[in-house]
């Protein structure tokens, strides 16, 4: 079980092999210089990246995390499974440790204090080192009921490898006119740029919400802690840039709390409420939108939920 107590002097450094497994995975795109890159496999690069990093923000994150909306068991693996093609480990483990973080935020107990360990270790030492490979299941146990799920997380190099053959076999296909191609260059070339490149570029885009955005950008809510609101990170991870709201108010399923502030994930998410996907998408109560003191904050929210409950 996870170690809810290390201190920065006792955390341990990341395991050498591990760390070349995590490089390896960087390194792999560089294939494509004897493959060479086609228009099709920057096209799957691009596409994967954002409908990856979706499923990870609208899934891990947001529904698996923090239950901000509610859908049937049937989606839910759904979810869980495309969320895994990120290759960033299993549903219940990303979403117990997030959970672990937001209790203990910019604390010595948070997974990945920038403030206190530093940008590497909160960016990737944290996740290649030995201190955080177990699932807390005793965090997540609302999720850890169901079987599926349960496999998933035991499991979870499958859905990215399905995903990476699936992306040869295209690659072989639209490059090299057959998918017996997908074992030639016509599918590797996918397969390091389509894949590959999209893997690691969604890695950094996601631990940039664990690093840099508890020391960059500008903090609307005093939510005792550093996490900060940046456009720019909005736009490259689909709203989690809006982490100061998020942190000040973490169950809605919108973290763009005013119009203006582009929160694309949530856009998706009301589509699939739309359609019946999805139900009881939580957004913010308006109290909390215009409130600055979180405890002010806290009171209003159990206000609210009150007046549901009697509505």
């Amino acid at each position: 079980m996870t170690n809810t107590t290390l201190t920065p002097e006792v955390r341990r450094k990341p395991i050498l092999v591990q760390e070349l497994a995590f490089l390896v995975v960087h390194l792999l795109p560089l294939g494509a210089i004897w493959t060479g890159a086609t228009w099709f496999d920057w096209t799957i690069c691009a596409v994967l990246y954002v409908s990856r990093m979706f499923w990870v923000t609208g899934g891990y994150h947001r529904y698996f995390a923090h239950k901000s909306y509610k859908t049937s068991r049937w989606f839910q693996a759904v979810i869980a499974f495309m969320a895994q093609t990120s290759a960033q480990k299993g549903v219940l483990w990303w979403a117990a440790h997030h959970r672990h973080h937001h209790r203990h935020s910019d604390t010595p107990a948070d997974p990945h204090s920038m403030k206190i360990y530093g940008f590497w270790y909160s960016h990737i030492g944290w996740i290649v080192g030995p201190d955080f490979k177990e699932t807390d299941y005793k965090t997540i146990g609302d999720y850890a009921k169901y079987p599926e799920l349960m496999w998933l997380n035991k499991h979870y190099l499958v859905p990215p490898t399905i995903l990476a053959l699936v992306v040869m076999a295209l690659g072989g296909i639209v490059n090299g006119g057959s998918i017996t191609a997908m074992f030639t260059s016509a599918g590797f070339s996918s397969l390091f740029i389509g894949f590959f490149l999209s893997t690691v570029i969604l890695y950094h885009g996601t631990f940039s919400i664990n690093s840099i955005m508890h020391k960059f950008g500008t903090q609307r809510y005093e939510s005792n802690d550093e996490s900060k609101n940046s456009l720019w990170l909005a736009l490259l991870t689909l709203g989690e840039g809006w982490h100061n709201n998020h942190h000040y108010y973490e169950v809605s399923g919108r973290q763009g709390f005013f119009w203006w502030e582009i929160d694309i994930t949530y856009y998706i998410l009301r589509s699939f409420q739309a359609v019946g996907l999805i139900s009881d998408l939580k957004g913010v109560p308006h109290h909390i939108k215009h409130s600055k003191n979180k405890q002010h904050a806290v009171e209003l929210r159990k206000e609210f939920e009150a007046m549901k409950k009697s509505a």
